[in-house]
Parts: C-alpha cells; sequence; structure tokens
C-alpha cells in the first residue's frame, strides 16, 4: 500500500494495519524457518510495509500536537 492512500486512513484503521501486518510478517518468519514459505521476498515487503504504516502514524501525532 502506498504512502498516499495511508494518509487518507484514521489512526485507529492504521494502527490495526499495523498490528495485522505484524500478525502476518510472525506467519511469514515461523514459515521461513519450517521452509514452507515460498515467496522469501514477502518478509522485506511486509516490514517495508509496517514501517511506511508507523511512519504514517507518526505523521499524523505531529500533525495533532
Amino acid at each position: 500500500m502506498k504512502a498516499t492512500e495511508l494518509r487518507e486512513l484514521a489512526l485507529q484503521e492504521l494502527e490495526q494495519k499495523v498490528r495485522e501486518s505484524r500478525d502476518e510478517l510472525f506467519n511469514a518468519r515461523v514459515k521461513h524457518a519450517t521452509g514452507q514459505l515460498e515467496d522469501t521476498a514477502k518478509l522485506n515487503r511486509l516490514r517495508r510495509d509496517i514501517a511506511r504504516v508507523e511512519t504514517v502514524i507518526l505523521e499524523k501525532r505531529e500533525a495533532t500536537k
């Protein structure tokens, strides 16, 4: 998801998206460790998506101060 799309979401939706992405990353890491993950690039994509969402959350929190 692009940062411009993320900026349109509410803070609660962004926090929910981070939780879901972290869960998905955990599951992908477990699959990778057991050799069941076929798309290893998914790990990097998830990490970057989480960082992108957290950046937008910080921007929104700074804007409300």
